[in-house]
């Protein structure tokens, strides 16, 4: 099903004022960063160590999905009351079934976060090495569940480099955001030059992992404090995966307006042919 042009071209408008609205956040990210930077030489050596332990996990993960890939055969737990088998029938959906289905996941995976966040914050100083590995791991499974949700397969790289970029979006200021943005509206096209800037962007990806530590780093900080850091990790975790989410949604419900809106102009086209 292809809705109507004029309903595309609303629910783009949507998506990019909800891009233009990331904007406001950049005075709270630097602050949010500030005192991490300012403590950076202090930090206790086993949380940067861990945390650069993220640069191979992602390296492993755009290469071969590692052991974070999620696989299109879960489809039936996304759209438990739809007769849909594979992506295909995922793309003859429309877009407010995949809103649905990408919101009730996006649901599940914060109680989640907020749950592992809690179990491993009670033991504060101990646990938290556990906790940052865990984290990425849930974030990574969240965009790729919603990438299926709104019928796109992870299991295929350039699907995966796009939610890598997705997780630097999320963790860059305003300007790196806008730069961003532009990345990732390459996706998809049909120019072999555009794909290869986008395949040769992604060679910065370790920006991921710095910008990552800035986020979450002072943050997990607070965690340390046994029993405290229950609460702590809880709100952390829960808040990160939100946020993820939120722009994973945002994102691949853009990737596929746009393509319906082509597949609209290519429709209107082919009777003057």
């Amino acid at each position: 099903m292809i809705e109507p042009r004029e309903h595309l071209i609303n629910e783009l408008r949507k998506c990019e004022e909800w891009e233009k609205d990331q904007g406001d956040l950049w005075l709270w990210e630097k602050l949010g960063r500030l005192p991490f930077k300012l403590i950076d030489r202090f930090t206790p050596e086993f949380i940067q160590k861990k945390v650069g332990v993220i640069l191979d996990e992602l390296g492993t993960y755009i290469q071969s999905g590692g052991r974070y890939l999620s696989s299109a055969s879960a489809l039936k737990n996304y759209y438990p009351e739809q007769n849909i088998h594979t992506l295909l029938d995922v793309e003859a959906l429309p877009i407010s079934k995949m809103d649905e289905a990408a919101e009730k996941l996006s649901s599940n995976r914060k109680r989640t976060a907020a749950l592992q966040g809690a179990s491993t914050g009670v033991g504060g100083i101990f646990t938290l090495t556990i906790d940052i590995p865990l984290l990425l791991g849930i974030q990574l499974k969240t965009l790729q569940d919603i990438a299926i949700c709104y019928g796109f397969d992870p299991a295929d790289r350039n699907e995966r480099m796009f939610i890598v970029k997705i997780l630097q979006f999320v963790s860059s200021d305003i300007v790196g955001k806008k730069a961003i943005l532009q990345q990732l509206s390459m996706f998809g096209s049909k120019e072999e030059g555009a794909k290869r800037e986008v395949v040769s962007e992604l060679q910065g990806w370790r920006e991921v992992v710095f910008s990552y530590r800035d986020q979450i780093g002072w943050k997990k900080l607070f965690q340390m404090i046994p029993i405290a850091g229950l609460l702590f990790g809880a709100f952390i975790n829960r808040s990160a995966v939100n946020d993820i989410a939120e722009a994973g949604i945002i994102l691949y419900r853009k990737r596929v307006i746009v393509n319906r809106l082509q597949q609209n102009m290519i429709t209107e086209i082919k009777p003057e042919s």
